[in-house]
């Protein structure tokens, strides 16, 4: 008898194989990021002593995470900004001020540039839970 490998067992199966599908909330990149994140924290414990002290690192970790943490990949916004339907309003408040910035210090940029930082794009919006209607005008 013999057996197929991994790799090439779930295409048989109908399975469709995928580590990396951008703006879909529940795949692998989207789980891991997190994890991968709290690893290389410099004050990331290496061993929590007690599950008081590992769940009580984790409630901090998880509140900066989504309510401090700016990502790259939603704009150098925090989750919570993206989720609550907060970031428009900070992306008008940044362009303003960089328009500001530009009047006054015009030597600091281009002149035939008046495009925004590629940092502070943003893709599609990806929810696990998308907030009710009702939350969203009460987070605004």
């Amino acid at each position: 008898m013999t057996s197929k490998t991994v790799k090439t067992l779930p295409p048989d199966l109908g399975v469709v194989r995928s580590t990396s599908r951008r703006h879909v909330s529940n795949d692998n990149p989207y789980s891991e990021a997190p994890f991968e994140t709290t690893k290389y924290l410099p004050f990331s414990p290496n061993r929590f002593v007690s599950l008081t002290h590992a769940r009580k690192f984790l409630d901090e970790f998880i509140h900066a995470y989504i309510h401090q943490h700016r990502h790259t990949e939603i704009g150098m916004h925090t989750p919570a900004d993206v989720h609550y339907d907060l970031a428009d309003p900070i992306d008008r408040g940044r362009g303003a001020a960089l328009e500001a910035a530009r009047r006054a210090h015009p030597e600091r940029f281009r002149a035939s540039s008046h495009e925004r930082p590629k940092t502070l794009d943003r893709g599609p919006a990806a929810c696990v839970n998308q907030p009710p209607a009702d939350e969203l005008q009460l987070a605004a």
